[in-house]
């Protein structure tokens, strides 16, 4: 009994500490990332770049045009991915799931995949229209209209529910997935290399023109999740349970499916395939502050905001003047992290 009391002070001391921790560690991060690059730029200069005392230079310049937008989305991307695996961990109730089982990301890289190899020669219109915008948009309708067409064969019975999602998802990611094959194949050298560099996800090149459009829909869709914590609370009590206390299992699985494609698509869109924060993320603040959503929420959201930062600036420095893609270095995190949650619950099931 005193064990117990114990680790429910030390949960409720943790929910206390755990939010104001990682706002001060996203802080340093931000500061880190403006300031170390190519050009490293002092924080006495940061903090003068932004306050306005300094104008005119090479470093304003590089802050304002290359750096700070670059932050701001890896802030922003960072903490939708983590909310929404938050999310998504909660309507599947299974710690190994993600946002990719809804078709996400697959949608995506289909949208970004049929612009860059077939936009030269079927949608040379929507090329020549868009310009810069045009794969961003692209991956961004392909997301829509992926994730629209498995929702509507889990709802196709008139119950919406998380095995008919499940298998939707996979049924229809394979088949996005051989369609994307068939691009890869018949893409020229330079297609083929564009296709596998957006594959392996970058945020270099993004301006605030390019990012704004997404960082509102990934800000809407976060605000959207943080107030379906309480639902997601007692939808974990079960779906039966969670009915008789009044709570509309079925609007709350549509409104995460709508907002989790949301936040998701207007990342990739902009970002490329970055894997495993929101898979990772909700386990880590889940092994601190327990399943209680109303503190799992804000804590997903700011530790991805910190590790998408703290690997975007990995990536940019690591081997200057080149570039690593960010997804490598969240792949290389996350996959040793995925297989020790595998083993860990394979050891749980044989008990």
């Amino acid at each position: 009994m005193l064990a117990l009391g114990h680790v429910v002070i030390e949960r409720e001391l943790a929910r206390k500490g755990l939010i104001p921790v990682l706002l001060f560690a996203c802080l340093l991060i931000w500061v880190a990332a403006l300031s170390i690059g190519g050009v490293d730029i002092s924080w006495t200069e940061v903090i003068a770049i932004l306050s306005g005392t300094e104008k005119g230079s090479l470093q304003q310049t590089i802050l304002w045009e290359i750096r700070f937008p670059r932050v701001v989305l890896s802030l922003i991307a960072g903490a939708g991915l983590g909310v929404c695996g938050a999310a998504m961990q909660a309507i599947f109730r299974n710690p190994l799931a993600d946002p990719g089982l809804i078709g996400v990301s697959s949608g995506a890289a289909l949208g970004a995949v049929t612009v860059i190899v077939l936009g030269n020669t079927l949608f040379t219109d929507f090329t020549s229209t868009f310009g810069l915008y045009a794969v961003p948009i692209g991956a961004f309708l392909g997301c829509l209209a992926v994730c629209n067409f498995i929702y509507r064969l889990s709802g196709f019975s008139g119950q919406f529910t998380v095995i008919s999602l499940l298998l939707a998802g996979i049924a229809v990611n394979a088949i996005v997935g051989a369609f994307i094959g068939v691009l890869t194949l018949i893409s020229n050298d330079q297609e083929l290399r564009d296709l596998t560099f957006w594959s392996m996800g970058s945020l270099a090149g993004n301006h605030w023109a390019l990012v704004l459009p997404s960082l509102i829909a990934i800000v809407i869709a976060i605000i959207g999740l943080y107030r379906l914590s309480q639902p997601l609370n007692l939808y974990l009590l079960g779906e039966a349970q969670a009915k008789h206390l009044g709570l509309n299992v079925n609007a709350l699985k549509k409104r995460v499916f709508i907002l989790t494609a949301l936040c998701i698509g207007a990342a990739v869109a902009v970002t490329g395939m970055i894997g495993f924060v929101g898979f990772v993320v909700p386990h880590l603040i889940r092994l601190i502050v327990g399943t209680d959503h109303r503190y799992l929420m804000p804590g997903s959201m700011l530790l991805g905001a910190l590790l998408l930062t703290a690997s975007d600036l990995l990536a940019r420095t690591i081997i200057l003047p080149a570039e690593v893609p960010i997804g490598l270095i969240t792949s290389a995190l996350g996959g040793p992290f995925f297989l020790i949650m595998l083993m860990k619950t394979y050891k749980n099931m044989a008990k």
